[in-house]
């Protein structure tokens, strides 16, 4: 009988023992399921802040176009001031939004952002300067960038420094470059036609 008691408690004890052991798998499950949505959603608004960060940008850009337009220069003084002060507003309202995606980086990666933005920042220093020659470099770099055949020479010494930066830098880096090919393309249209201008006013000129 005393036998009989002792191996029930003991039954008893190894089931407790395995309930126990389930009920921890089952938390830890799923607590394991809940960190797995939560990283899901930290990814989903990390890529939407990205998305944010590169409209801001862009807002930016087709503001500064605007105001340096060859349209702005062809209407009446109170019309263009009038959109003036409608621009600037406009820039000062989009330049109160802050929107920053920091970048986990090893130190081997933060060396390699700097000399890439190193590299950029000089040729961006020199655009006044030399446009074309500017211009070459600045695709040379843009080439080393893209992962489908360039039309123009690749800089393989920046190649190799983009490819020690992280991805996402890689990408940002890729969108720099293009913006600032972007508006040397841009600047360059809008010098040809105020030259052209002055020919024609320079014919105009002479015809009288």
């Amino acid at each position: 009988m005393a036998q009989a008691k002792i191996s029930a408690k003991m039954n008893d004890a190894k089931s407790a023992k395995f309930s126990r052991t389930i009920s921890m798998a089952d938390r830890s499950t799923r607590l394991l399921e809940s960190l797995d949505d939560v990283e899901m959603r930290v990814e989903a608004l990390r890529e939407a802040a990205t998305v944010m960060e590169q409209e801001r940008e862009s807002l930016l850009e087709m503001i500064q176009l605007i105001q340096n337009s060859q349209e702005m220069r062809t209407i009446c003084d109170g019309e263009r001031e009038e959109l003036t002060l409608t621009a600037n507003r406009l820039m000062n309202r989009t330049l109160t939004v802050q929107v920053t995606v920091d970048t986990i980086r090893n130190e081997q990666q933060e060396d390699a952002l700097r000399r890439a933005t190193a590299v950029i920042d000089e040729i961006a220093a020199k655009v006044l300067d030399d446009m074309e020659g500017a211009r070459k470099r600045l695709q040379a770099l843009h080439a080393a960038c893209v992962t489908e055949a360039p039309p123009v020479p690749i800089d393989q010494k920046f190649q190799t420094i983009v490819i020690s930066c992280a991805l996402e830098d890689q990408k940002k880096i890729k969108r720099r470059l293009e913006t600032l090919i972007r508006n040397m393309d841009n600047a360059e249209r809008t010098i040809k036609i105020m030259d052209h201008q002055k020919v024609d006013e320079s014919k105009s000129a002479n015809g009288k």
